[in-house]
């Protein structure tokens, strides 16, 4: 492999998914498209990719004056963004810039509205005025709308790579990673996201390394620079030194044998070491995924997440639609359960053909078991879709975002409401199937107890749980390196959970990203905790850390863990203690 002249440069991110992978750059840009730099040749050239360029702003305009169109004329704050953007899209800044840089650059359309994008957003950022610093992202957000006309994005998918390369992104959606093509694609960074986003819980299923959050990354390297992605420790590495590139691909050997190892494994029991049985089941999006969660050892299906069965559609699936996938899921499963979580959708997992009004904070917003309080119809649907499956295998229903006592009963008296419907359509289900509430919120800790007495289980979502306690957004790279599962208020939380569990006579499992990280194995056992469910690539690996953990040794930790006072200590102990059997990589200075 031939090393660039140029000086080799290492940036800090977040670790999104382990692994090791050496190969060259691929810039793409929003929505997964491939932007280059073009110099039309003649004025007739420049002069067409002026036109270009006024055509997509006109197509973008145009939309975004529909979308206007069709909402309430009192929603304020939000209708006056909208009409701010509308004025953006001819903004002599954008727009005139934009042609000028064509016109005097003699560049592509594409190229120079990114120039000029980038150029005006920080300027804007530099301006010590909070309202004009907020103005950048009306500008960025603007751009991307045009780009998207000018690049035919809708029509250019991550898919379409046909060569062997690390993909660098400003940022990708789940929907952008799950169209990695593992033949090509060896592994991805981006300048946004944090750890446990979908885009990383993604990543980990394809198990290929990542880096997230590192907020260089784009305007660091250009195409065909080669790479070293280090998704263990949450590294990039551009244009390596020989010592450097050396190091890496023994790394990278030594990793794959380590992995090996644990897949080999991987039909093992999840038995500690004086004896005691845990369970290990596996969150899944697809249907398909069952075949590697079974693979890898899961003794059922944790967490179905139902939501990528709707966003997968240009519409609302139907009843027989949903109970043919449910069926096929629990078919495949029989007789382990499965756990399928009502539609999560909005907040981060935005429903491309559902017309809604934007909310300043969708993740406090009309989302999860919100949205479907206040859809009855399309709840109702589902529901009745997931009673039926079960009248074919072992099935618990698990609702999301609970945060008050009142949504539960709301639940249910709408699943009483499918229950006769069914019974009215005289069809085949079973309507007696275990409940279960996701603990996700502050105020569904506080109030366990209560929870407890109108459900069978409770199911602990550390992703939201810790994002909510915490006030972080996890996509953030700003502030994602506050987004910590051993920090002592989370661990407190769930000791409630359990304790109240444990109470009320309710069964608990983990289900988040928490469960699946080796780190956090012998304080959640040393609590009590016996099931739980996390993406299946993880499962080998915690594996191995219960098989070698002590549960008497891992109590008298979580004893001292529960006296100290921040993350790091907590880590910092963690390793001390357990340094001989933490996997490959966490013990790394």
């Amino acid at each position: 492999m031939n090393i660039s002249k140029s000086e080799q440069i290492i940036i800090k991110g977040i670790s999104g998914s382990p692994g090791i992978c050496i190969g060259k750059a691929y810039i793409v840009d929003k929505e997964g498209v491939n932007i280059t730099k073009r110099y039309p040749v003649s004025d007739v050239q420049v002069s067409k990719e002026i036109d270009r360029f006024k055509q997509a702003v006109s197509k973008a305009k145009n939309d975004h004056a529909k979308v206007i169109n069709s909402l309430d004329k009192d929603l304020g704050e939000n209708l006056n963004i909208l009409e701010t953007h509308m004025v953006l899209f001819k903004d002599k800044m954008l727009y005139g810039k934009t042609i000028e840089t064509i016109s005097n650059d003699k560049i592509n359309a594409e190229w120079a509205l990114r120039k000029v994008s980038r150029k005006v957003k920080a300027i804007f950022q530099q301006i010590d005025d909070i309202y004009l610093q907020a103005r950048a992202n009306d500008i960025v957000q603007v751009s991307d709308k045009i780009m998207s006309y000018l690049v035919g994005a809708q029509d250019i998918k991550i898919s379409d790579i046909n060569k062997r390369v690390i993909i660098v992104a400003h940022d990708l959606s789940p929907a952008d990673a799950s169209q990695i093509q593992l033949e090509r694609v060896k592994g991805f960074v981006t300048d946004r996201g944090g750890k446990d986003s979908h885009t990383s819980i993604i990543a980990k299923a394809l198990r290929i390394p990542s880096v997230l959050g590192l907020g260089f990354a784009m305007i660091s390297v250009e195409n065909d620079d080669i790479l070293i992605v280090d998704g263990s420790s949450g590294t990039l590495i551009i244009n390596p030194d020989e010592d450097t590139l050396f190091e890496y691909e023994e790394r990278m050997v030594r990793f794959e044998e380590y992995r090996a190892g644990l897949e080999r494994e991987s039909h093992l029991p999840a038995i500690t070491k004086d004896g005691i049985s845990l369970n290990l089941m596996a969150n899944i999006e697809l249907v398909e995924e069952v075949v590697a969660a079974k693979d890898y050892g899961a003794v059922g299906i944790g967490l179905f997440r139902t939501e990528f069965l709707y966003l997968d559609l240009k519409r609302f699936p139907t009843e027989d639609e949903l109970l043919c996938k449910y069926k096929e899921l629990v078919e495949l499963m029989n007789p382990q359960s499965v756990t399928i979580r009502t539609l999560d959708i909005n907040g981060d997992k935005v429903n491309p053909y559902l017309t809604t009004i934007e909310e300043a904070n969708p993740a406090l917003g009309l989302r999860a078991v919100r949205f479907c309080l206040e859809n009855e119809d399309i709840f109702i649907t589902q529901l009745k879709a997931i009673f039926r499956a079960a009248a074919f295998g072992n099935i618990k229903l698990l609702i999301p975002m609970i945060s008050c006592v009142e949504e539960i009963i709301q639940v249910k008296q709408i699943m009483n409401k499918a229950i006769l419907e069914l019974e009215h359509e005289d069809k085949i289900f079973n309507g007696d199937i275990p409940l279960g509430v996701m603990i996700e919120v502050p105020s569904a800790v506080m109030i366990a107890e209560h929870l407890a007495d109108h459900v069978d289980f409770f199911s602990i979502g550390t992703n939201d749980l810790i994002q909510y306690s915490m006030a972080i957004d996890r996509s953030n790279s700003q502030v994602a390196h506050l987004y910590q599962a051993l920090n002592p208020a989370i661990l407190k939380m769930i000791k409630m959970t359990y304790d109240a569990a444990k109470k009320k006579g309710v069964d608990l499992v983990m289900c988040g990203e928490m469960a699946g990280d080796p780190m956090n194995i012998p304080v959640l056992v040393g609590m009590g905790l016996t099931d739980f469910s996390m993406n299946s690539i993880s499962i080998p690996v915690v594996k191995r850390m219960i098989r070698d953990l002590d549960t008497k040794k891992a109590r008298k930790s979580v004893e001292k863990i529960m006296t100290l006072k921040c993350s790091q200590e907590i880590s910092d102990f963690i390793i001390e203690e357990y340094r001989d059997i933490l996997p490959f990589g966490e013990t790394d200075e």
